[in-house]
């Protein structure tokens, strides 16, 4: 058997405890002393270089290789952070937070990376490079990648980092146990667009004399919809929805502003510039033809999750052959939600995929990720961790 798999397997027991405890004990944002903590418990006596932040509660491990000093350095990554979810999954090692739940999987990220250091630790000898252990927070917001890339995590080894690779465990949609991804770009880009609608307030019994901005606001909101369908390509999509609307305080109050939030999503660099542009010129465009004038902010998130095809490939050939040419099935589409890890991926070439891990054998109705009823079977840790590894350890010996 493949050393690796032995390993992974071997520490599966162990690695499922440790993702229970995490599960306990969610938090999130930049701050996560618990687990912080009881991360650096399970990484202690290991020989990891370990960095700390002074900023955010980020944990930075490296591997040296001990085939050679100057091999290739890889980056695997885990992140750490929970969310303002009230946890409704039934399970014996629910939340001790009300109101943060771990709903996304991120727990089995964390336990997964430690199983990964685990087993590059037990092969040091065929590492022929260094490895960085990424263990992040914030990537639910407001974004922990871009403050660890700039305290220096891409040249923490000494050397530049010259691939990254990560994974994100599912709770519905695929079967336990199956690997899903796209080729190029498979999450997309988020921002928020901001837009104020200044009018005039008065009587609502006298809108004459008044300038009401609330029929603009409801204007903008429509014409983005065609916006969407008329000046983009289905074949670059792109998603604009505006989720909050809100003017006013009494229906016979004619308001003097509207205020519209809209989430941007894009799969490419150029239609997420494109996109962002001309909502903003729609605004201000409907406004003015009204005698109203819009002001808008942008709030940007993160870019487009684009994997790169030569990592990409090399990351499907490790995953046929750990688990077999059945364990991996293209998603039709890529995912119009937005991954942090975007950040590291612009900088270095990488790839990013997705294990199934739905605790049912009906995953086409299971609570999906985001859901106070979401659950992860952490019995396919092993499989995350032996792919983080082995793409590691292959990945150094090129």
């Amino acid at each position: 058997m493949n050393r690796t798999l032995e390993l992974a397997r071997q520490y599966n027991d162990d690695l499922r405890a440790l993702r229970r405890d995490f599960h306990r004990i969610p938090e999130i944002g930049l701050h996560l002393p618990l687990t912080k903590a009881r991360l650096l418990e399970a990484l202690a006596g290991l020989p990891i270089e370990i960095h700390e932040s002074d900023t955010i509660d980020s944990v930075v491990g490296v591997i040296r290789g001990g085939a050679r000093s100057d091999g290739p350095v890889v980056l695997l990554r885990g992140d750490m952070d929970a969310l303002p979810v009230f946890e409704l999954y039934e399970s014996d090692y629910a939340s001790t937070h009300p109101g943060v739940m771990h709903a996304c999987g991120h727990d089995l990220h964390i336990a997964g990376l430690v199983g990964a250091a685990r087993i590059l630790c037990e092969q040091r000898d065929r590492l022929a490079g260094d490895v960085v252990l990424m263990f992040q927070p914030g990537e639910e917001g407001p974004g922990g990648a871009e403050p660890m890339l700039a305290e220096g995590l891409l040249d923490v080894a000494g050397r530049r980092v010259e691939a990254a690779y990560a994974l994100h465990v599912s709770a519905a949609a695929v079967p336990p146990g199956t690997w899903t991804g796209n080729r190029g770009a498979t999450m997309a880009a988020a921002e928020d667009v901001l837009i104020r609608v200044d009018g005039a307030g008065g009587h609502g019994s006298q809108p004459w004399d008044a300038v009401d901005p609330v029929p603009v606001a409801c204007e903008i909101a429509l014409a983005v919809q065609t916006l969407v369908t008329r000046r983009f390509s289905p074949f670059d999509p792109v998603v604009a929805t505006v989720g909050r609307v809100a003017a006013g305080t009494k229906s016979n109050i004619i308001p003097d502003f509207a205020e519209l939030d809209i989430t941007l999503r894009t799969l490419s660099q150029e239609n997420r510039v494109a996109l962002r542009d001309k909502v903003i010129q729609l605004a201000e465009g409907i406004a003015s033809a009204h005698g109203l004038t819009a002001s808008t902010r942008v709030a940007e998130s993160y870019p487009p999750t684009i994997n790169d095809l030569a990592e990409y490939d090399f990351a499907l050939q490790v995953i046929g052959d750990l688990f077999g040419p059945d364990a991996y099935a293209e998603r039709p589409n890529p995912e119009m939600g937005a991954e942090d890890f975007s950040f590291v991926m612009e900088q270095v070439p990488g790839a990013y995929l997705f294990l199934g891990c739905c605790p049912t054998d009906d995953p086409a109705t299971a609570p999906d990720n985001h859901s106070p009823r979401a659950g992860f079977d952490d019995a396919h840790l092993w499989q995350a961790s032996a792919w983080l590894a082995e793409v590691a350890l292959r990945r150094c010996s090129a």
